[in-house]
């Protein structure tokens, strides 16, 4: 191959995109939270309308399913990004991710101290007790929909303290962040998800009945 041919062959190829900061990247997992968090919101407003204008028992039942998921989705959503006010606050390193998912940074074990990781995991509790509150006091739970709505926010404040609140627990004892993050397997998850759910079930129950 010649100079030419190879000339011709570089400028057919287009130069790769630029990397995106650190700024943008977060204003996309922004764009994409609030996104979700509408959608979740809207959904269960669509589906409790139909449900009180009709009184189908299908509409109930997808009531109660989108309310549930809402209540999930929208406490889940806060505790992620009070997770990363107090990441923030506390002035630690990290980095944040190019793909995008629930999660809005990635931990910088090495640099960071025992006490910017306590304040980061606090503020997710924090900030999912929160949602929660916010959800209890607006929506009365008078119907099956509305209380599935705040049992899904029960449900995932529970799944978080469960996984969490031992963590933080070990730390301060430990002092190894890291290790103590090691010890989240599957067990872990599958028993704070049993928890969870048979907690969000029971308080739908209690609050309808």
């Amino acid at each position: 191959m010649d100079n030419t041919t190879m000339k011709e062959d570089t400028a057919k190829t287009p130069p790769p995109p630029p990397a995106q900061s650190r700024g943008m990247r977060l204003a996309r997992l922004a764009s994409t939270h609030g996104l979700v968090f509408v959608v979740a919101l809207s959904l269960f407003a669509a589906a409790d309308s139909w449900s009180t204008i009709t009184g189908l028992g299908i509409a109930t039942v997808l009531c109660v399913v989108t309310g549930a998921l809402a209540g999930i989705t929208m406490t889940t959503l806060v505790h992620e990004w009070f997770h990363y006010l107090g990441a923030r606050y506390s002035g630690a390193a990290y980095d944040i991710p190019h793909k995008q998912g629930l999660f809005l940074y990635n931990w910088d074990f090495t640099h960071n101290s025992v006490r910017q990781f306590l304040i980061m995991s606090v503020a997710g509790s924090v900030g999912g007790i929160l949602a929660l509150s916010i959800l209890w006091t607006s929506v009365p739970a008078d119907s099956w929909g509305r209380a599935a709505l705040q049992g899904g926010a029960i449900a995932s404040v529970v799944f978080a303290a469960f996984i969490e609140w031992p963590v933080i627990r070990r730390v301060r004892v430990s002092r190894d962040p890291l290790a103590q993050m090691s010890k989240i397997d599957q067990r872990v998850l599958s028993r704070s998800f049993v928890v969870s759910s048979i907690a969000g079930v029971l308080m739908t129950t209690f609050l309808v009945v």
